[in-house]
């Protein structure tokens, strides 16, 4: 996005940190205005939203449990009050917790899809009824990038909530693109292994992540590079992009943290 054009709004959530952070500085270096969504990580986002700030003019802070939907649906008009106008949301957030065939109950299940399905539809369903309040019937006004996982195209066992509530997510993604149009795009984004977490030392993370046909799975700056992609290309809908340096097409029978 050029620096002439007027500053356009992407709320993010998830925004305080690791990938969501990431994605939220991208976007803010390319001048968008960015809407840092946290729940419990303030002092995380309070730094997010700073550094934000400091590249596109303007950020702003907005707390939110995605597992309500009041709060949800109350998320989106708060972020229309601060920045008058919003063009786009990012969908990062995600519980990811493990559960597998054995331990699956319904609590987990419900759980995992509050979170990582309904609250992005929901967040959908907002941004669409902004939009055509703000520009009418104007085709492709607003964008919705829904992070998915490659894992999608290459199934496991493991994690088996969170596996389902982000293929419900990619169900989502084609049933919305159809619904929302014109004035809607939804795309989706599936990353393969990209950042550590506490259960792989960082000689296991390097070792999972040259595994893939191309020698070298998705870092953090391929991802956000993709969602900035989405969301400025104006004729992509009702897709996922996959970045994963091909690991989809790879079989792995448990989850990288569990390999």
């Amino acid at each position: 996005m050029s620096r002439a054009t007027a500053p356009r709004t992407v709320l993010v959530t998830g925004a305080a940190k690791r990938l969501g952070r990431e994605i939220a500085l991208a976007l803010a270096q390319a001048g968008w205005q960015v809407a840092v969504h946290y729940r419990d990580s303030q002092a995380d986002a309070i730094k997010t939203a700073a550094d934000c700030a400091a590249l596109s003019g303007d950020s702003a802070l907005f707390d939110a449990d995605l597992g309500d939907e009041v709060t949800v649906r109350g998320l989106l008009p708060r972020v229309v009050e601060h920045f008058g106008e919003v063009h786009a949301v990012v969908n990062s957030a995600a519980l990811f917790e493990h559960d597998s065939a054995a331990s699956f109950s319904f609590e987990t299940m419900t759980e995992h899809l509050r979170c990582n399905t309904g609250a992005a539809i929901v967040l959908a369903q907002a941004l669409h009824q902004h939009r055509v309040a703000t520009t009418g019937e104007a085709p492709a006004s607003g964008v919705v990038v829904n992070l998915l996982d490659q894992k999608l195209w290459n199934q496991n066992p493991d994690f088996f909530s969170y596996t389902l509530s982000k293929a419900a997510l990619e169900a989502a993604n084609t049933m919305l693109a159809l619904a929302l149009a014109p004035q809607l795009r939804v795309v989706g984004v599936a990353p393969g292994l990209t950042l550590t977490s506490h259960m792989l030392t960082p000689e296991k993370f390097e070792a999972l992540h040259q595994l893939s046909p191309l020698g070298r799975s998705s870092t953090a700056a391929d991802v956000a590079a993709t969602v900035r992609f989405a969301l400025e290309n104006a004729s992509i809908t009702g897709t996922t992009l996959l970045v994963d340096g091909g690991q989809h097409l790879m079989k792995f029978e448990r989850d990288f943290s569990l390999l």
